[in-house]
């Protein structure tokens, strides 16, 4: 009686990855000094500027704080024959996003003023022979030097040096960082096919190595634009559970994402102390934020009110009372007008 020996095929495990490793911009770079460093001509600022300005729309919740404290003061200003509503709107912008706010006093011949224009904080530096000199940099090596005295800083104190001034919102930096790694996980997560990715098990013997390119091949071209594709497999003669398809983590994943955005979320508007109804998030909650007149009277009066007091210090450097405020008024059908400021 003949005995016929049966042979399993000697085949090794075999494991790929579906996608390549993304890249990301590590921005936390930007606040590992906080020095002001002599580069012979003019003091570098202590922190990167142009990571700032970066940073400035990494978070909607961070950008949108900003314009709203920028909207408020701006709609308060009265404009002067000097300074234009829209020359002080951008000094406050600036003011807000780099802690630095520039502005520069033009003169006749006589050497009286004629105007006050805007420079930009990203480019501006001042000299490290006299703070009284600034620079602005248009190109590299060409660089613009304004007159000695023309030119007025507004700070935002940092208690590390005294050359440039920092924003108080540094401390919220990582949280919007985090805030928006976590919306460009979410874009590639639908746009790149493979979602939170997985694993095809296969052990069924019945396949042939051909059946395995083959499904390679199809894996494979499943992902990437026009995504969500159906595969077919006709494997007679296949076990039940001969391939298998494991998850990784889809659901943790996506309740993750909304935990990391709505902590970043907070984070951010506690740095920048503005009440979410003035931002119009939504409430968690079926009560909602109740009446907002009462909430924006307050916030202009502890937020605003000191702010419109630091601009104020361009009129004892000029000489003349060029920033003034009106009231900020709010139109619910009481009079909830809050005092100009003298």
């Amino acid at each position: 009686m003949d005995t016929q020996e049966q042979t399993v095929p000697s085949t090794s495990v075999e494991a790929f990855t579906f996608g390549d490793p993304e890249s990301v911009l590590d921005h936390g770079r930007i606040v590992e000094y906080f020095q002001s460093l002599d580069n012979g001509r003019w003091y570098d600022p202590p922190i990167s500027m142009d990571g700032l300005a970066r940073s400035f729309r990494a978070s909607p919740h961070h950008s949108s704080a900003i314009y709203v404290k920028r909207n408020i003061i701006a709609s308060t200003f009265k404009p002067h024959p000097l300074l234009s509503r829209s020359t002080f709107s951008s000094f406050v912008l600036d003011y807000l996003i780099f802690g630095n706010g520039y502005l520069e006093k033009r003169s006749n011949r006589l050497r009286k003023a004629i105007t006050l224009k805007h420079s930009l904080a990203k480019y501006t530096r001042r000299s490290s022979a006299d703070l009284d000199k600034y620079f602005f940099l248009k190109e590299w090596l060409k660089e613009y030097e304004f007159e000695p005295g023309n030119v007025f800083h507004l700070l935002e104190p940092d208690p590390n040096q005294e050359i440039y001034g920092l924003p108080e919102y540094l401390s919220a930096l990582q949280s919007a960082w985090l805030n928006e790694n976590a919306t460009l996980f979410r874009r590639r997560y639908y746009k790149n096919g493979s979602h939170a990715g997985y694993i095809m098990y296969l052990t069924d013997a019945a396949h042939t190595e051909n059946d395995i390119d083959a499904l390679r091949t199809a894996v494979k071209s499943s992902k990437g634009p026009g995504n969500f594709r159906n595969l077919f497999m006709y494997a007679p003669g296949g076990k039940e559970k001969g391939l298998q398809v494991i998850p990784l983590s889809e659901v943790a994943a996506k309740d993750e994402f909304f935990n990391i955005k709505n902590v970043t979320r907070d984070d951010i508007l506690a740095a920048h102390r503005v009440p979410p109804q003035l931002m119009g998030v939504m409430p968690n909650v079926t009560g909602g934020f109740g009446a907002v007149g009462p909430v924006a009277k307050v916030f202009v009066q502890n937020e605003l009110v000191p702010l419109q007091e630091r601009f104020k210090e361009l009129n004892d450097w000029i000489g003349e009372e060029v920033v003034r405020f009106g009231p900020y008024e709010i139109d619910d059908g009481e009079s909830n007008s809050m005092p100009a400021l003298r």
